[in-house]
């Protein structure tokens, strides 16, 4: 039976917290990134980024780590039937920062955390047989639970004819050669280590890691004598990393001198941070390796994921998608420091963000002047605006009924206790960064953008709204400019998705080319939101020429969404067929059809709570089946037309 994964590894699972303040002590961190760490759960996403289906065995605490990991590896593709929930420890946790470029200080959090409890019992044999190849590694060779754990596997792999493969992965510290300051240290002579990895070689098909954990596996600080050391007892092919030189290969014979071993393109860099390169390796080596590649292109996947990583500050995260490496194989880049390259991060950020439904159909509820003018207006408290915005969340959660595809506008202003509520239903959230009605564009709240972005939620998209049109003045257009690209900017660097919100009509006229004009001169900026929220056209001549913007720009685009500006649905649903035989057009984003007589008749009094919830799910539910039944009829015209 074909295996229904390519690979399994097991063994480490810890939280990374990185420190940002690259080139300060750890004593002088003051924030610090989030990240899955640990060698077999970074290899285990990134070889699901380029493209293997692969799973992890491992045990996590019960709390917020281990859940955070687990749901990560959901987020990434990675099998998690593996994944053990150890109600008694705790998730291990590493403190990691970049001092310069030979000095990467890390704390190990791991007495009596969650991974190192793996035991016999939690190796299940359908799930090891199911993979092609499995992944153990050498730390957890270091205690006898998770060794008998680790040789379990092994011995279901042999017995269903499956690879192992060993990445010998050596922290001292871990096998308790060195004291918990010392976790930066990667090397300590110890004949125990060696005799305790002699069996496992005999055993392995692949056996991976740096001329210092050769060593180590072969007993030997020469490394052609180690391994040869390991070849004596192992017939596996051996994987020499060789840092910025790349590497070298052994299927058979080991020759005479390293240089004369199979070897691949080296991808000299910046380096910037060490730590999790043999990670990001290995998975570029498994990718070809386990697809049957001829072994200088698997050496070309793992020097190209290696230098991928040394080039950024994170471990899981930084590892390359496979169109993020083949791009890079096929184009190079102009930067030796490969994390000022504007085109291989759009692909990198546009390939790992978190999965979307495909269907955007979302209530805008973000409007902040227009509903202070009607409370003034009717006589009400400002005050009871952020009362409203949960009974719009109400209204929207009755429609969505938990199904994806469903989304929210809320603000940050009115709608603090509206955004709380809305994160209890699995919404799609978008927060509007923009001073209402400002032109030129101007950032509600004044002071660091960046700063203010950094506190939101990681899911919530940023939404911005700009009044844009090709008639304006230079210097309104300019100024404007620089104002998004601002933005996108801060977007990217604290890894928010980006929502860009053009309305043109209002000030000029809507040519078959006007917006498609305006995105392309964005695009031409260097600003690729990963949505934009488009004001209603009946011209279907017009959002052919967007989409074709866009695709000719950004074939990674989420896609389009429609706003409303208050139109009557019949007027709407007539927009919506217009734009709905445009595949980049997703759904929409309507505010005020919704809202608008619900809040002035709430706001003054006339009706109840529920009466409001209801009238606003009714008119969101009729949009929602417009938008569904116009994009029905197009998809099947299209699909008529294909099969003419």
């Amino acid at each position: 039976m074909k295996p229904a994964l390519d690979v399994i590894t097991i063994g480490r699972a810890s939280v990374d917290l990185y420190g940002q303040q690259v080139g300060g002590r750890l004593e002088d961190m003051a924030s610090f990134s989030k990240a899955v760490g640990g060698c077999p759960a970074n290899i285990a996403i990134g070889t699901a980024r380029l493209g293997l289906k692969s799973g992890l065995v491992t045990r996590v605490g019960d709390e917020a780590m281990g859940r955070f990991i687990r749901e990560q590896m959901e987020r990434e593709g990675v099998a998690t039937e593996g994944i053990v929930t150890d109600r008694e420890r705790l998730t291990a946790l590493v403190i990691l920062g970049v001092r310069d470029e030979d000095s990467f200080p890390l704390i190990f959090y791991r007495d009596n955390c969650a991974d190192m409890a793996l035991h016999e019992s939690d190796i299940d044999e359908d799930f090891i047989a199911s993979a092609a190849a499995i992944v153990v590694t050498g730390t957890h060779f270091s205690r006898e639970t998770t060794a008998a754990a680790q040789k379990k596997a092994i011995r279901i792999a042999k017995a269903n004819g499956r690879k192992v493969v060993l990445d010998v992965d050596y922290r001292p510290n871990l096998w308790g050669l060195l004291g918990h300051g010392a976790g930066e240290s990667r090397y300590v002579r110890s004949d125990a280590v060696t005799e305790h990895l002699k069996p496992i070689l005999a055993e392995c098909d692949l056996v991976v890691g740096t001329e210092e954990e050769l060593h180590i596996a072969g007993g030997s600080e020469d490394t052609l004598a180690a391994i040869r050391a390991i070849r004596a007892i192992s017939t596996a092919t051996i994987v020499c990393k060789r840092g910025p030189m790349g590497c070298v290969v052994f299927p058979g014979a080991i020759p005479d001198s390293l240089d004369d071993g199979v070897k691949g393109p080296g991808f000299p860099v910046e380096v910037y941070n060490v730590l999790g390169a043999g990670d990001a390796f290995l998975s570029g080596f498994l990718r070809g390796w386990l697809k049957g590649e001829e072994l200088e292109t698997c050496c070309a996947y793992a020097n190209a994921s290696g230098a991928f990583a040394v080039s950024r500050l994170l471990c899981s995260p930084e590892i390359p998608t496979f169109p993020e490496l083949q791009h890079f194989l096929k184009t190079g880049s102009r930067h030796k420091a490969l994390r000022f390259d504007e085109d291989i991060n759009h692909i990198h950020w546009a390939t790992t963000r978190r999965p979307q439904s495909d269907t955007l159909m979302a209530l805008a509820i973000d409007h902040r002047m227009q509903l202070e003018a009607m409370a003034k207006e009717v006589g009400a408290p400002v005050e009871r605006i952020p009362d409203f915005k949960v009974l719009a969340v109400q209204a929207a959660a009755r429609v969505a009924e938990g199904r994806p595809g469903f989304g929210m506008l809320i603000d940050g202003t009115f709608g603090r206790e509206a955004l709380f509520r809305a994160a209890d239903h699995p919404f799609w959230i978008g927060r509007p960064v923009e001073l209402p009605g400002s032109r030129p564009l101007d950032f509600e709240g004044g002071g660091s953008l960046g700063a203010k972005l950094v506190e939101w939620p990681v899911g919530h998209t940023i939404k911005c709204l700009c009044f844009y049109h090709p008639d304006d003045p230079p210097e309104l257009k300019e100024r404007q400019e620089r104002d998004l690209l601002r933005l996108h900017d801060a977007a990217r660097r604290i890894g928010r998705e980006l929502l860009v919100e053009i309305i043109a009509g209002k000030h000029g006229p809507l040519q078959a080319n006007t917006v498609a004009g305006i995105l392309q001169r964005l695009y031409d900026l260097g600003i690729k939101p990963d949505w934009w929220k488009l004001e209603p056209q009946r011209d279907e001549a017009a959002w052919h020429a967007i989409g074709n913007v866009i695709a000719q720009n950004d074939p990674y685009c989420r896609g389009i969404v429609l706003l409303g500006l208050e139109a009557p649905e019949n007027e709407l649903e007539a927009a919506f067929a217009a734009a709905a035989s445009e595949p980049q057009v997703k759904g929409f984003a309507v505010g005020r059809t919704i809202f608008n007589d619900a809040a002035r008749r709430w706001l003054k009094g006339e009706i109840s709570d529920e009466a409001a919830i209801a009238d606003m799910a009714g008119r969101f539910q009729r949009l929602v089946d417009a938008w569904q039944r116009v994009s029905a009829r197009s998809k099947a015209a299209s699909y008529q037309g294909r099969s003419l």
